[in-house]
């Protein structure tokens, strides 16, 4: 048999809090968006009460002998040796609940979870008005295991409040106190956990917590780095954390803000950033060994290589969220075309194109302009490619593996160059592109591309004389959208000439982009019919040169459908690549 790599333990729940309290276990989700919704706190209490089991723990021992720190709540003494690997979101729902500890929502506001009992039916639910009003509920069960109540005056309390409304039986005055007596006991209701020791490696931890989870849960990579976090550097933490509440929410001042159009960061995703740029490492496993000083070579942990290690990344963060560079970057997406998240569809493109400029700016000094020219051809190859969606931290691991033969500012832009070079070849811009247009998918890289290239070429809307990129700006903001996707070929229309396939007729080269007034007069009217009654507001030139840009052959409208859509998507390719083209210009 080998090494038996855990021990049980067993705890009480009221151990346990006290062990989350004074520091012994580290518990972040106080302090992190809580995702378990109300009803799911309900349901856990609720099978305590009834004496149902509700699983085990699985703790890591952190292996590091720590200094005398407040973590968390004030009057914490130990720094935390147990980490959370699973039941993070059971622990933060008693905990938060026992000690009515506010915990943070979804969009990072503080609230407190409220638990109702009613004492006679044994019920439990989430609390609202209705049952904050009615005496036969405890509105709040958090103030049963407050220092200050007194077990049996609060019941005496609550049969007098309730005595008050209406009469109570004999029988009701008995069962009252034994179920509000039961929930106080819940304090010794009995949990037990698997502590794995410190010298299990994270990759066997990540092993064990798959197979021994029945319901095959993944591990949250970047929660349980985030629980490391704030074990080992809870400040650096807040910070990610806070700076990505802020950049969700428009300044109400004219003070500096990460606030913007094209990302809303999560912490983990910052937390890539700083590491890429620190350590150029891409994959989140590597932020394991980091946070916990193990040195890579020997295994073993030190306190001397976890401070090294800490440098680098207090560092890195500290230039990952500054605002100027921060701003500074999305200049760079906004000279590729992309003028919000609208058209991006993978973020991860803007958090390693972040990672790459950074890099740049910061280790090789390029100069500003040549920069961002670079780092806006950069994002718009790899938006438009999809670069960064399959495997992101595999690819972005060979981009940085690049990098280690630049060392000049003249080397970093070479490489840079030289990877878009091999990615937009001629084959590329004339037959894979053209064929990965052939699609009906909603969010399709190449139609968000190209619509980037118009607003690169400052071409006008279809029928207009407004440019796309200004009705695209998404700081106008109206009921309805100034621009809308619009059916060249109406559905309607094709449906009446028997073209019925949903994947023909939403095929990306049937769409323009119309304001959305010419969208709703157009409604299901054949384009022969309505062409050339808009086409009279313009003059040939600018007809032209709206064919050109919208990417229409002659006489488009007069043309077989499949024809059609083909000679466009080729149309439309070349426009991709003018655009692209155009953004050395500046």
């Amino acid at each position: 048999m080998a090494d038996v790599l855990f021990k049980k333990v067993d705890y009480t729940l009221k151990k346990l809090i006290e062990d989350i309290h004074m520091g012994e276990i580290g518990l972040p989700d106080i302090q992190r968006p809580f995702v378990w919704p109300r009803s799911k706190v309900r349901d856990l209490f609720d099978s305590m009460y009834r004496g149902f089991p509700i699983g085990y723990l699985l703790f890591w021992e952190n292996g590091y002998s720590g200094e005398h720190r407040t973590i968390g709540a004030s009057g914490k003494q130990k720094a935390p040796r147990l980490l959370i690997v699973d039941g993070q979101q059971r622990l933060t729902s008693l905990y938060a609940v026992i000690k009515a500890v506010p915990v943070i929502n979804a969009d990072f506001h503080a609230e407190v979870i409220r638990i109702a009992f009613h004492p006679l039916e044994e019920k439990f639910e989430v609390t609202n008005s209705a049952i904050e009003k009615d005496p036969e509920w405890i509105a709040d069960i958090s103030i049963l295991w407050k220092l200050e109540t007194n077990t049996f005056t609060f019941i005496q309390d609550f049969l007098n409040r309730l005595g008050e409304r209406r009469a109570l039986s004999s029988a009701e005055k008995e069962r009252i106190p034994v179920a509000i007596d039961r929930l106080v006991k819940l304090q010794d209701y009995p949990i037990t956990a698997l502590e794995i020791s410190y010298s299990v490696d994270e990759d066997r931890v990540a092993e064990i917590f798959v197979r021994i989870n029945s319901k095959g849960t993944p591990l949250n990579q970047a929660d349980f780095i985030l629980t490391l976090m704030s074990v080992f550097w809870d400040e650096g933490r807040k910070q990610l954390e806070e700076f990505c509440r802020q950049a969700r929410v428009p300044p109400s001042s004219n003070k500096p803000s990460p606030y913007n159009h094209y990302w809303l960061p999560n912490p983990d995703q910052l937390l890539r950033v700083s590491v890429a740029l620190g350590f150029r490492r891409a994959r989140l496993e590597y932020v394991y060994s980091l946070l916990r000083g193990k040195d890579l070579q020997t295994k073993q942990f030190s306190d001397e290589q976890r401070e090294k290690q800490f440098a680098i990344l207090r560092e890195s963060q500290a230039y990952v969220l500054d605002l100027q560079n921060w701003h500074e970057f999305f200049k760079a997406l906004r000279q590729a075309g992309y003028l919000s998240s609208q058209f991006i569809s993978s973020q991860m493109a803007i958090l390693y194109a972040y990672a790459l400029w950074l890099i740049g700016k910061r280790d090789f000094g390029v100069d500003h302009y040549r920069f961002r020219v670079a780092i806006a051809r950069w994002f718009f190859m790899a938006a438009l490619t999809g670069r960064y969606t399959g495997s992101p931290e595999s690819r972005m691991e060979q981009d940085l593996a690049l990098l280690r033969d630049a060392h000049t500012a003249d080397d970093y832009l070479h490489i840079l160059n030289q990877q878009i070079e091999a990615v937009l070849t001629r084959d590329y811009w004339e037959v894979t592109l053209p064929n990965e247009l052939e699609t009906a998918a909603a969010r399709n890289t190449g139609q968000f591309a190209y619509y980037a290239a118009l607003c690169i070429l400052e071409a006008p809307v279809l029928y207009s004389k407004m440019r796309v990129s200004t009705l695209l700006d998404p700081t106008t903001k109206a009921k309805k959208s100034a621009l809308e996707r619009h059916h060249l070929f109406p559905r309607r229309y094709l449906e009446r000439i028997k073209i019925g396939d949903t994947r023909l007729i939403n095929q990306v080269a049937n769409y323009a982009l119309l304001e959305w007034s010419d969208n709703i007069e157009i409604s299901d009217r054949p384009p022969c019919e309505y062409v050339p009654e808009y086409e009279r507001r313009f003059s040939p030139e600018e007809i032209q040169s709206m064919y050109h840009f919208h990417a229409l052959p002659e006489q488009w409208y007069e043309m077989e459908y499949q024809q059609f859509l083909k000679a466009r998507r080729e149309k439309m390719a070349y426009v991709i690549r003018q655009g692209f083209e155009r953004i050395r210009e500046g």
